[in-house]
């Protein structure tokens, strides 16, 4: 099953690449990595704004971490042209807007890594890292790296 057939069983369609915000590009390819600048988490199309361990819990998380895996498909696929010829998620790195006492980023980024996982199959374990911040630009709940191996 193709990538895209994938996506599709999931009713998940892929957003277009969004402008970024600051001074840098949304993705850069070096030989058959290709490295996507951090996303934040939207809801309805504006940052999906809070803070995990205070008026965000980690099931919460775990949705705008999983909307994020869907922005960040979008970019990969804009940056790639054809899904199907990634060979390998490499990389995850998460960050998660928290409280001091906060401590279940990891169970947060599992949105992300749970639906690569869905829509790569073995193509998609990859390498993670998930770290608590005490704020993210436009106030957003999470952000999430990531690095991808090409054809």
């Amino acid at each position: 099953m193709s990538v895209y057939d994938r996506l599709k069983a999931l009713g998940i369609e892929l957003p277009p690449v969004a402008i970024p915000a600051a001074a840098y590009v949304p993705f850069v390819r070096t030989g058959n990595l290709v490295f996507l600048s951090g996303h934040i988490a939207k809801r309805d199309g504006k940052p999906w704004v809070g803070q995990l361990g205070l008026d965000v819990d980690t099931a919460t998380g775990k949705l705008a971490a999983r909307a994020v895996a869907i922005d960040l498909l979008g970019t990969l696929h804009a940056a790639v042209g054809d899904l199907n010829t990634v060979t390998r998620i490499v990389k995850v790195m998460s960050l998660v807007n928290s409280t001091s006492t906060f401590t279940e980023q990891h169970l947060v980024t599992n949105g992300c890594s749970e639906l690569i996982g869905e829509v790569f199959g073995d193509k998609g374990t990859h390498a993670r890292s998930a770290f608590g911040v005490a704020q993210i630009p436009l106030g957003a709940c999470v952000e999430i790296e990531l690095i991808a191996e090409v054809a």
